[in-house]
């Protein structure tokens, strides 16, 4: 039950509220006809708004807070919903079956903006995927990630435009050249960890954009590069239409790797070996893990995707330029992890979607919509700090004979 103190402390804040936006909401000047306009009736909607959403906001924790409470009780328990799907995969094959229906009939059913979206959308899924290697699995915060997706882009374009290579033949080459740098990146943050870590890859990736802003001959510097081939089919070139529905295909069929590749990642001895670094560096050093083997490994397979992408995103495009791979990239991208569930595949899927889409499809609300996304954010921050599905924490039990 909400107390009369929560009621009161609502009221206080409205009647804050209230003065704080007095001067904005309620007087307006004519200058025209020279005389003050007084508009009282907005007051009173910023007093019921503001005493609203506070009272809500103040019952939401007080909800939290009983839950918590009940859960430490062992009065309830709390089944995550990445359990739930482990456990019992036949109660999802109906949605999945759907999902796979919806995403195959999509570009034949929407307009080309909507396939781009979509499209943009599904870049940054793979994007989030790669990235939770490196921050959601093995606990490293880089925030130079946007590097090696530009990395990617640049390999494509300087390769076409020098050496007339296809999209097919650079692809593998974008890959390569993400492990390359991301080994480069990991040799010398080996003994860093936390904030000292996430200061040096942030260092690395606004070296690398500067680098191409700079750069004139190597690069084109701001200019960036134009007319890269979109992807062909057996040397077959589509239109613009035809295009953009063959790379939505390629996407789904890139997300679908990524998705079983990372998954056996993490399944495997050394995805094991970066949850344990994650959780405790000096025990994990403790127990035989190569420390060094372990984060170079994480660096290198988190930037394989973004190098791929790359290549990807600049075929999409056609242009490519350093504007397009600011930090603004980096922080998109490590808040679709956040935001979806550190570790967890599900999480960053379904948090990649709403952080690309849901300011896409704001637009109808003008200049409010980038408001209305940041409330969003903040709330979600404050009930579900662990993600939209948080990963399932392993628990291991021996038994005796």
């Amino acid at each position: 039950m909400i107390k009369l103190e929560e009621l009161k402390k609502s009221f206080l804040v409205s009647v804050w509220f209230m003065f704080l936006t007095f001067p904005i909401m309620v007087i307006r000047v004519n200058p025209i006809e020279k005389v003050v306009e007084w508009r009282w009736k907005n007051i009173l909607i910023v007093g019921a708004g503001s005493f609203f959403f506070s009272f809500l906001w103040r019952y939401l924790l007080l909800r939290r807070e009983t839950g918590r409470k009940k859960m430490e009780a062992g009065e309830i328990e709390k089944i995550p919903l990445s359990r739930r799907i482990l456990t019992e995969p036949k109660m999802y094959i109906p949605a999945l079956v759907c999902i796979a229906v919806f995403a195959s009939v999509f570009p034949f059913v929407f307009s080309i903006y909507q396939i781009n979206i979509m499209v943009t959308a599904i870049i940054y899924v793979v994007l989030g995927l790669g990235l939770n290697i490196v921050v959601g699995l093995a606990g490293l915060l880089d925030l130079g990630y946007v590097a090696f997706y530009a990395v990617g882009a640049y390999s494509y374009g300087l390769l076409n435009y020098h050496f007339n290579l296809g999209f097919w033949a650079v692809l593998p080459i974008g890959a390569l050249l993400g492990v390359v740098f991301g080994i480069l990146l990991g040799f010398p943050v080996l003994r860093l960890r936390g904030d000292y870590l996430a200061i040096v890859t942030l260092g690395f990736g606004e070296i690398i954009r500067l680098i191409l802003e700079n750069w004139n001959e190597f690069s084109f510097g701001p200019s960036g590069i134009a007319n890269i081939p979109r992807p062909s089919f057996f040397g077959h070139q589509f239109s613009l239409h035809a295009a953009t529905v063959y790379i939505y295909f390629l996407m789904i069929a890139l997300t679908l790797l990524t998705i079983f590749v990372v998954n056996r990642l993490q399944n495997s001895r050394i995805g094991r070996a970066w949850i344990a670094l994650r959780e405790d560096e000096v025990a994990c050093q403790a127990m035989g893990i190569d420390k060094t083997k372990t984060k170079l490994t994480a660096f290198a397979l988190g930037a394989t995707w973004a190098g791929m992408i790359g290549v990807i995103f600049a075929a999409k495009t056609t242009f490519i330029n350093p504007a397009s791979f600011t930090f603004l990239e980096s922080a998109m991208i490590l808040s679709i992890v956040v935001m979806g569930g550190m570790g967890s595949i599900i999480g960053v899927i379904i948090g990649a979607l709403v952080l690309i889409l849901l300011p896409e499809y704001l637009r109808a609300f003008s200049d409010y919509r980038m408001l209305l996304f940041g409330a969003i954010l903040v709330i979600m921050m404050v009930f579900r700090p662990q993600g939209l599905i948080s990963n399932v924490r392993r628990t291991y039990k021996f038994e005796g004979r």
